[in-house]
């Protein structure tokens, strides 16, 4: 089972932003700064999710738990429905990746839990 942390930042909104991946597995830690150009801080927070996922599939594992706090994500994931036109794209994509896990789970957890996939977002946006 991957136990995988995600957090999207953006300096401005929309600024230049950064998706942060923390993994942890078999008692491995694996860390992912990924510099997203300039977007709001809900696009970073779904691109986020996205490449997470992405990397969980290039892992061929087959039991995924999501954590974020990000509970517009969140909540999108749970219902399969997202309001904003701007994120359907981004949430169809996410939807797909999961399906394609055996074992999906969505949690959504308290900023004080996320602080090391907020570190590593806010440092992918000094990458950009």
């Amino acid at each position: 089972m991957l136990e995988v942390y995600i957090d999207g930042a953006s300096a401005g909104n929309p600024g230049p932003s950064g998706a942060g991946i923390f993994i942890k597995y078999n008692g491995e830690v694996e860390k992912h700064s990924i510099p997203l150009g300039i977007m709001d801080n809900h696009e970073a927070e779904f691109l986020a999710c996205k490449k997470a996922l992405e990397i969980c599939l290039e892992k061929q594992t087959d039991t995924v738990w999501l954590k974020s706090d990000s509970q517009a994500v969140v909540h999108a994931i749970e219902k399969e429905f997202v309001r904003n036109a701007q994120y359907k794209l981004l949430l169809r994509d996410i939807l797909s990746l999961t399906k394609q896990i055996n074992l999906f789970f969505v949690k959504w957890i308290p900023s004080k839990e996320n602080k090391a996939a907020d570190e590593l977002a806010r440092k992918a946006i000094h990458l950009n």
